[in-house]
Formats: C-alpha cells, structure tokens, sequence
C-alpha cells in the first residue's frame, strides 16, 4: 500500500517542518530505538499459563471472549510472539508470569519453582537478542481462592506465598544475568475484602513484613529489580485493597523496591500521566503498567487516546526515559490476540515518537514567561503536525511493515497458524 517513494517525500517534507521548530527528527527516531518496552506473555492465553492450563482464573481476574487460536503449549505462545515481534519496530522485552513455566509435565507447585522451569524461555530470548521481566504468580491457586496471599492470618500459608516470591526474585536475577538485560520482577496481589472490614491496618502490617522477608536477600540491581504493583480494587475486594497505592508509594520510598503504577489501577477519573511527575522527586524509577481501563480494570488494548499520549509526554518531556520502565497490561481475547499485542505495542511507541517531535523547550520558554496562550495554540497546532510520516519511515527503516500493512500478515499467520488450533 505504502510505496518507498511515498515514505520516503513524506518523510522529507516532514523533516522539513518539523526542522522549522528546531525538532531533529533523526536525534527522536534514535531516541525511541533505545527505548524497550516490555510486552506481556498473558495477553497470548487469556493468562492460562502452563502449571494448569485448564484451571480456573482468579484473583478478580477476567479474560472476555473466545476468539479461535489462543496459545496452548509455550511452543504455540513463542511462536506468536515471534510473529507479534516480527510487527513491531525496535527490541523489546516479554513479561512472564511465573505460571507460563515448563515444567515436563510434572506438577511444579508455586513454591518449587526454579530457574531450570524457565531455561527454553531464556534460550529463545537469547536467540532473539530480548530481556525478560517476571512476575510472581498470586492468583489462581487452591491457596489463594479465599482472596488473601502475602496478608493470610494464616503463617503457613503466608509462609508458601513468601517462598513463592522469594523464588520468583531469583528466576528475574537468572534472567538479567543470562541474557545481559536487567530483569524486573514485580509482585501484585489480590488480597482484600468484598465488605468493609473492621481491621485494616492488621492485612498492611503482615504484608510489609512479608516484603521485607521477600526482599531480605540483596540482589545485585544489575540483574534483577524488584517492583510492587497496587490496586484499587478488584471482583471480590471492592471495599478494601492491602496494596493500595498508599500503601506502596511510602514502602517504595522507604525500601529498594520501585513502584508499579497500572493505568487500570485507580479510581476511573485518576490518570497515572498525572502521577508520574509527583512520584519521581522521590523515586529513582518506577514501572508503569500501560493498560486502558473502560469504567473499571477492564484491561483493553491500548489504543491512541489522550491518556496513553499524556502518559508518553509524562515520560519524554523530563527526559525520564532512563528512569521509567514501561509495560503493558492489556488481554482481549475477543479478538485476534497477536493482532492486540501489535496494535498496542505499536500505539505505545507511535505515543513515545509523537511526544518526542515535540519543542518541548520551545514550550517551556512560553510557560515560564507567562504566554499561556501560545502553548495552548501551539501544543493543539502541533497534534496534527505529520508525526506519522516519521512514524512509518521509522518502521520502513526498521523493515517493518508500514501503516496498516501489517494486518496482511496478521491474517495470513491466522489462517495458516491459528485457525488450525482446536
């Protein structure tokens, strides 16, 4: 569809105007090849994983939808993550959840997992030149069906969840130590109450304690980083969430861990663009979780709307891309699941690039100077500027199909791959 001559005028007229407000889109397009973002294994299986594909999801958790193909072994799911990367311009990372183990069909419980369960994962993100994060997984589990992990009143069973994360540490390390990239592993749980209960300070207490257990061990940060994800709430804790954000905010400020902030995560009128610059006067790096919630924690793929683009500026304007570290957090199984990764994955760099062709100094110079009107005239003026002439030169020069081409080969990898999985 996109001929090279096209891209190619496109691409120098572009240059050209953007030249005019002392962008170099050349230095914009290098600055987003250094940036890797981390795509989530989940979004391949609806978040079976492979310790008990046929089990039962939960945690407050949902996947909607039955749409043919979904990835059944962890063949099946590199596989598709081959084709999604294949689609998407630059080197990233993949996301696994500790349940996407390999474990020779012998049952490996939660506590028993090891490096070893991980070691095909490892040899094919070398093969591919990626990074790995990790999760732990504390959901879906006969010891996690009472809705409480990490803040169990119950030692024994608080005690299998500590050892479940204390392992998870060490599979990122392994991670970060075979592969040269610095894995992060970041721990989310589901623990709270439906109804309003009578003591909530009792489930924080035991959950700062369980992550100072956790993370007692150092860990070089060359290797691993531990991350803590908070929540708002969830199906099943609608009243009370332990890991609030509050909660983290001030155990990251005060211990090694970074904070994780999902976009789904709070309240439907709170945005996480917003949280960054309040955050980083006080953390050296956090994780973000790009999602897009619709009403609640709805977890849909991530489309170019404003808040996706004010998460990208949140990071680009100050410069933070060094201290931000940027996931998604997406799984739509009502559609064609590599086609989400892409589609997401995409959107999140176009949101990178698109804030990066920006004046930002030139922008700044007007606000100290009070000329609020020429940055608002300007920042509108410049949402149409042809950011998606560079954005497909981008991708021609990264031999990435250009535009919506990619879906050709979306559909023909369905045809010949997905639909043939029953």
């Amino acid at each position: 569809m996109f001929n090279e001559k096209y891209i190619e005028d496109s691409y120098k007229l572009a240059k050209d105007i953007y030249a005019e407000w002392g962008v170099d889109v050349e230095n914009a397009m290098d600055r987003l090849a250094k940036i890797s973002i981390s795509m989530h294994c989940w979004q391949g299986d609806d978040v079976k994983g492979f310790e008990n594909p046929e089990g039962e999801l939960t945690g407050g958790i949902q996947t909607t939808g039955n749409y043919p193909g979904r990835a059944r072994t962890a063949e099946e799911l590199r596989n598709d993550l081959d084709q999604a990367f294949s689609l998407i311009p630059g080197k990233h990372k993949l996301n696994l959840h500790a349940i996407y183990l390999e474990n020779e069909g012998e049952f490996v419980d939660r506590d028993e997992i090891e490096p070893k369960h991980f070691k095909n994962w490892v040899e094919w993100a070398k093969e591919k030149g990626i990074g790995l994060d990790f999760n732990p997984t504390l959901f879906s589990h006969e010891k996690a069906d009472d809705g409480f992990t990490l803040t169990h009143p119950d030692k024994e069973i608080r005690d299998f969840w500590i050892e479940h994360c204390k392992r998870s540490r060490k599979i990122g390390e392994y991670f970060g130590k075979e592969l040269g990239q610095t894995a992060v592993t970041n721990i989310w749980i589901p623990d709270g109450f439906k109804d309003n209960p009578v003591d909530r300070f009792g489930p924080r207490k035991r959950l700062k304690e369980a992550l100072d257990e956790i993370t007692a061990e150092k860990i070089d940060p060359k290797y691993n980083l531990d991350a803590v994800e908070s929540k708002l709430f969830g199906i099943g804790s609608e009243s009370y969430v332990a890991g609030s954000h509050e909660f983290y905010l001030g155990y990251a400020m005060q211990n090694d861990p970074i904070l994780c902030m999902d976009a789904g995560h709070y309240h439907p009128t709170e945005v996480v663009s917003n949280k960054i610059s309040a955050v980083m006067p006080f953390l050296d790096e956090i994780l973000l979780h790009v999602s897009r919630p619709v009403r609640w924690d709805s977890d849909h793929v991530i489309i170019l709307d404003d808040e996706l683009q004010a998460i990208a500026e949140e990071i680009v304007r100050p410069g933070f891309e060094d201290r931000v570290h940027i996931g998604l957090d997406f799984f739509d199984a009502s559609i064609n699941r590599v086609a989400a990764w892409v589609i997401g994955t995409r959107n999140m760099l176009k949101a990178l690039l698109k804030a990066m062709l920006e004046p930002t100094e030139k922008l700044k110079e007007m606000e100290l100077e009070g000329d609020y009107t020429s940055r608002l005239a300007l920042t509108e003026e410049f949402k149409t500027y042809p950011w998606q002439a560079v954005w497909n030169y981008y991708c021609y020069q990264n031999d990435i199909p250009v535009s919506n081409d990619y879906l050709d080969q979306i559909w023909k990898y369905e045809e010949k791959i997905l639909n043939n999985r029953v």
